[in-house]
């Protein structure tokens, strides 16, 4: 979680959502993303999209069943989508997402019964570091 800190950290200092996000297999990150869409153009370049992407070109396979996934932030329904889909193992956040929150604040995409697969949800892992970042990032954009 601490690199997934310091990647929100780097995207505010960028100008981006300060979201970062590490996907780890064996005790190793394969997989790491901080919030892109300004910089890239693309509303798919959240954090967590970017890690997953990575982590499945490094490990050789779409399907990360043995990862566990760290965020700072709550990931969205865009998001927790793809963890399924990814078959991730274990997602851990910091700070909840009272607006877009797809894991916990708005939808229970992640570990959905609806759905073929659920993930493990760890909540605020780190949270008090994670909401800071964001609390102050937007307070100096009002």
């Amino acid at each position: 979680m601490r690199r997934a800190l310091e990647l929100a950290r780097e995207a505010a200092d960028a100008g981006e959502a300060p979201v970062g996000c590490v996907v780890v297999v064996d005790g190793e990150i394969v997989g790491e993303g901080r919030n892109s869409p300004i910089e890239l153009l693309d509303p798919t370049a959240h954090a967590e999209m970017l890690a997953l992407r990575g982590a499945a070109i490094a490990v050789g396979n779409y399907r990360l069943t043995d990862a566990d996934v760290y965020c700072t932030l709550e990931p969205c329904v865009m998001c927790a989508g793809a963890m399924v889909n990814a078959r991730i193992r274990r997602l851990a956040f910091g700070a909840r997402d009272l607006r877009f929150g797809g894991v916990r604040s708005k939808f229970q995409v992640a570990d959905s019964e609806l759905l073929n697969h659920r993930v493990e949800i760890v909540e605020g892992l780190m949270g008090a570091e994670a909401t800071e970042l964001l609390r102050a990032f937007f307070a100096e954009r009002r």
